[in-house]
């Protein structure tokens, strides 16, 4: 019986990750919304169908994937916050934002799961076919960590978990101690960047899961471009929730992580 999947297409690589894994694990039909000034194009001859819409164009989303009858579907990259602020909802859309009566990521996305789910469409984890790709616990890249860095691992990860709880942001950079920068509306590199400035060299950023995060629709995500960004900032070591963390094109990513000297480490709680 042929197995088919609906891929809701986001920024960067992660959506062409997601297509190559899910072949890899003999899903034969994939199908992929994609979203104007979002989805690399790349993506295209990696699936067999592939429909481009306006971010908000729900009613549309739901219908593709209900025409393509699609039973599962997966969230792959983000969406870039600025392009949230442009959105031009359609009627269904707005509908479903009306209703809500807080207007946060997983208020939003598991209205949306909630949709599809009604169009008979079942919205699973990010981390689904990429298992193999998640963050070990322990040294992963680079050289080892000292005394002081594995201290500063153990701070930051307390101060991420309550940032991250708080909504705020996931990402966080520390020195010797001392909280450097807190990732908030501008992303993850711009906030790498922020704290690599102030520490000036040899900081430490921090990613975590949210507590009770919802793995259908976001998941802590590190790759080539967030270490070439760490590079520029002079940043020492890149430390992630292990189990929890997607490492995207991993080996180009630890090859990246030994030649620049920045180790990956996965920590646990």
């Amino acid at each position: 019986m042929e197995k088919s999947l609906g891929i809701i297409a986001g920024n960067g690589t992660y959506p062409l990750a997601m297509a190559r894994a899910a072949r890899a694990a003999g899903v034969s039909r994939i199908v992929a919304a994609a979203f104007q000034n979002e989805t690399d194009p790349a993506l295209a001859p990696l699936v067999d169908e592939i429909e481009w819409m306006r971010v908000g164009q729900l009613g549309r989303l739901i219908s593709f994937f209900k025409k393509a009858a699609v039973p599962e579907a997966v969230m792959a990259g983000q969406i870039a916050p600025g392009n949230l602020f442009d959105l031009r909802p359609d009627l269904k859309a707005l509908v479903l934002l009306g209703k809500l009566k807080e207007r946060n990521a997983e208020s939003i996305f598991g209205a949306i799961a909630d949709e599809l789910a009604k169009a008979g469409v079942t919205l699973l984890p990010a981390t689904t076919y990429m298992d193999g790709d998640l963050a070990k616990a322990g040294l992963i890249a680079g050289p080892r960590l000292s005394k002081r860095e594995e201290q500063d691992v153990a701070f930051g990860f307390s101060i991420a978990k309550e940032t991250s709880r708080l909504d705020i942001g996931q990402t966080i950079v520390v020195k010797s101690g001392t909280v450097l920068a807190v990732e908030a509306f501008e992303g993850t590199n711009d906030a790498i960047k922020r704290g690599g400035l102030l520490g000036r060299k040899e900081a430490i950023v921090i990613k975590v899961s949210k507590p009770n995060q919802d793995f259908r629709f976001d998941v802590p995500v590190v790759g080539p471009q967030t270490l070439a960004t760490a590079s520029d900032a002079k940043i020492r070591v890149i430390a992630v929730e292990a189990g929890k963390t997607l490492l995207l094109e991993k080996e180009k990513l630890l090859t990246l992580a030994d030649e620049h000297r920045i180790s990956i480490f996965g920590h646990t709680l």
